[in-house]
């Protein structure tokens, strides 16, 4: 009989070949498109909060029109005017009451000196303001 060895050579069976791994590379790759995909996403989001708390105009033109003192009365009939001309084209009605305002304010802007306003001035604009739908 034979003995049998350990070290039979084997015929068949190939000895093993290296592969070439790209498994960490591509890991990479993926983990950086997706934060870069969530950076884009958190961004967007952002934008769209940030102009979501911004405030209209027609509500900072509305506190500003409350907040008027009548103590310089040339700058009161300016900024009635600038602010209470977003309000004027929402009813008619607005419309009609915004315009008698104007003509009573017109004398207090156009001089160099002014007078104080008078009660019925302030009264219009009282009544005006609270016609205003914010």
């Amino acid at each position: 009989m034979q003995t049998q060895s350990l070290d039979i050579p084997l015929h068949d069976i190939k000895p093993l070949v290296d592969v070439s791994d790209n498994s960490f590379v591509l890991f990479v790759v993926l983990i950086a498109a997706v934060l870069l995909f969530l950076a884009g996403v958190g961004y967007l989001l952002y934008l769209f909060m940030k102009r979501r708390k911004r405030e209209n105009r027609r509500k900072d033109a509305y506190r500003a029109l409350k907040n008027i003192t009548f103590g310089d009365p040339k700058r009161a009939a300016y900024d009635i005017t600038k602010y209470g001309y977003l309000f004027a084209d929402d009813t008619p009605r607005n419309k009609e009451v915004y315009d008698n305002l104007l003509s009573r304010l017109a004398p207090y802007k156009y001089k160099k000196e002014v007078d104080a306003l008078d009660a019925e001035t302030k009264s219009y604009f009282k009544i005006y303001l609270g016609m205003i739908d914010v």
